[in-house]
This record gives structure tokens, sequence and C-alpha cells, in this order.
């Protein structure tokens, strides 16, 4: 498999370190595969993807989405770095499990937070599931984030 999925202290939100084939050339990797994700149980149907510029010090978030429009999210940066948050929101907003995406009403993690440092260099992505409020704050000069 490509990837190391480990999951965080709130078990839902998965941190993604691709396998990465370095060469004289510069690197090639695997960002998203359905069949590697889905046997570690991330079974999203991304339908949208979304690339913003921000300079250092810029706070983005804490974003959501109510159901039935709520998303998952897989981050990654391109150019910079960031340190990425994700919220457990899933109580106060009466999300329910629907299929085997955990939508839980009464989430022990409610009000909980884990947060990483996302960077084009170590390539990590961060998976966030329906559910959680989204946000990250820029480190570097300039960030990418996609």
């Amino acid at each position: 498999m490509p990837f190391d999925f480990k999951r965080l202290a709130i078990p839902d939100v998965v941190l993604i370190e691709p396998q990465v084939f370095l060469d004289e050339r510069g690197f090639f990797m695997e960002t998203y595969k359905y069949s590697d994700f889905a046997a570690v149980g991330i079974t999203e149907h991304f339908v949208q993807d979304n690339h913003s510029r921000s300079a250092m010090g810029v706070l983005r978030g804490l974003h959501y989405q109510n159901l039935p429009k709520a998303q998952g999210k897989l981050v990654r940066v391109v150019l910079g770095e960031i340190f990425d948050v994700a919220v457990d929101i899933r109580s106060a907003r009466g999300i329910k499990r629907e299929g085997n995406i955990p939508r839980a009403k009464g989430s022990a993690g409610y009000g909980k937070w884990v947060g990483e440092t996302l960077s084009a260099n170590n390539k990590k992505m961060l998976y966030i599931p329906p559910g959680f409020a989204h946000g990250f704050c820029v480190l570097s000069d300039e960030a990418e984030v996609v």
C-alpha cells in the first residue's frame, strides 16, 4: 500500500503519509486511491477540489457544512507549511451515522480537536470526516493548500 494511515487522538481523523518515490528528476507520489482509503474505512466520495493560497499568519476556518451537505475533506499542502486543525462538532449539529461514515450524535469526541503540521516538504495529508469543523494557520511566508 503506498500510504501509511495513522488514526489520531480522535480516531475518525486520519493522518496520511504517502509513499514518495524520489530520483534525480524529482519525485512521484499517489495522493489518493479509493481502494487503499476504503480498506481503512475512508469511503468518502470526494466531489469537489479546492486550492487556496495564503500569506503567513493567515487563519482560515473554522469551516463546516450541515447535513445534507456535510463534506469530508482530504487536506494537503503543495507550497509552504500550515498547522491544520479538526474540531469534532458532531453532537452540536445532530449529525447522525450515514452508511459507514461516522456522524454519531452525542460523539465521545464532541468539542475535542486534533492538529497536525502539514507541509510541502513532509507531504502528509489529513482526512477530516463530515461532522468536523476545519481550519488552518499558515506558518511559512506563504502556503498553498489543496
